[in-house]
Order: C-alpha cells, then sequence, then structure tokens
C-alpha cells in the first residue's frame, strides 16, 4: 500500500524528499557512496588489510618473542643447570655437545641422552633432589 502511494505520488510530480526522515536521506546518501565510495575500489580493499595487520600485530609479533626467548634459552644451556625436558623429566646437565644434552636424573644419578630442542626450560632449584622416597617397581 505504501509502495502504491509513493508511485501515485511521484506520478503527479510531488517532491518526496521533503517527506522523508532524517536518517533515510543519510542512508541514502551513504548507499550511494559513503566513506568508502568516493575512493572507488580502493575502499573495498582497506578493511580486509586491517584485519590482516592487526592479525599480524596480535598473533606473530607475541609468538616471534617467544621463539627468540626459547632460542636464547636453548643457547646458553651449560653443565650443572637443572631443566625440564618437554616429556617432564627433571634433571641436571652433565654435558652439552652441539645439539645433543646429556643429563642426569634423579638419585641414581642415571645419564639420559636427550636433543637440545628437547629441553622446555631451565629450572631455579632441582625438583630431582627432593625425592626422600625410593620408587619401587
Amino acid at each position: 500500500m505504501l509502495v502504491s502511494l509513493i508511485h501515485s505520488a511521484l506520478a503527479y510530480g510531488v517532491d518526496m524528499s521533503s517527506c522523508m526522515p532524517a536518517a533515510a536521506a543519510t542512508d541514502g546518501a551513504a548507499a550511494s557512496g559513503g566513506l568508502f565510495g568516493s575512493l572507488g575500489g580502493i575502499g573495498t580493499m582497506i578493511l580486509p588489510l586491517l584485519m590482516i595487520v592487526v592479525l599480524i600485530v596480535v598473533m606473530i609479533v607475541p609468538q616471534r618473542k617467544r621463539d627468540k626467548k626459547v632460542k636464547e634459552m636453548l643457547a646458553a644451556l651449560k653443565p650443572g643447570d637443572r631443566v625440564r625436558t618437554i616429556g617432564g623429566i627433571y634433571g641436571t646437565i652433565s654435558s652439552v655437545k652441539e645439539d645433543v644434552i646429556v643429563l642426569t636424573v634423579g638419585p641414581d644419578k642415571v645419564k639420559l641422552v636427550f636433543a637440545r630442542g628437547a629441553i622446555s626450560q631451565v629450572e631455579e632449584q632441582g625438583v630431582e633432589n627432593t625425592m626422600d622416597e625410593e620408587v619401587h617397581s
């Protein structure tokens, strides 16, 4: 019904722009060009590019910082450091040769060989020295 009224008014030459609410007039301006419309094809590319930049800043930069800290920690390993492996084994480094690390583990001083990358972190105090009870199988 509203559509037929508008068509009738337009047929008789009535100016409908004075009857439109202010919000409808601004929506028409936005639809005809608006903020990004005047920029052409570049305007449609701004939002995806902005999202990519935010993704890089939020996800990739902190990951690189963590990777750099891990590399520095692995490069600084030396005999006598108390460490934890990625498998959860605590031990003391007894020797370091390129990419191979020998850990001394437990009260029996068992020696285990690990790759340098298997070291998760350097511990402040030795957990393996806190075992008072012996483990029996």
